[in-house]
């Protein structure tokens, strides 16, 4: 399984983003896409996830403001960021987790810069 992750960028405080994942690969037992975070200096954090159910979870800081969702037809995942804030800056991670295996598939990342 292959991640490519894009739509990263400079914004300014209170603007958006929207982030693509584009999937592709042998995802036939793929059950969870998510979106991590990761901030200067820290550890990688969750920020949302959506299951093949279309059942989606956010971390407190993204909800009402963070939006995940799925094209299957083109295998992508997005996150749409709204209201940004400095704190939101870091390199956004995509992943796919096969539940049976346990095993998680990582993008690249993409940089988001939200200046004050």
């Amino acid at each position: 399984v292959q991640l490519q992750a894009s739509g990263g960028g400079l914004v300014q405080a209170e603007g958006s983003l929207r982030l693509a994942c584009e999937v592709s690969g042998n995802i036939q037992s793929v059950d969870i896409y998510a979106w991590y975070h990761q901030a200067p200096g820290k550890q990688r954090l969750l920020v949302a996830g959506i299951r093949n159910s279309g059942t989606t979870h956010y971390a407190g800081s993204a909800k009402g403001r963070f939006i995940i969702s799925r094209d299957t037809a083109k295998n992508t995942v997005f996150l749409q960021m709204n209201r940004l804030q400095p704190e939101d800056t870091g390199v956004y991670f995509c992943s796919a987790s096969e539940s049976r295996s346990l095993t998680t598939f990582w993008g690249q990342g993409t940089l988001v810069t939200v200046s004050s």
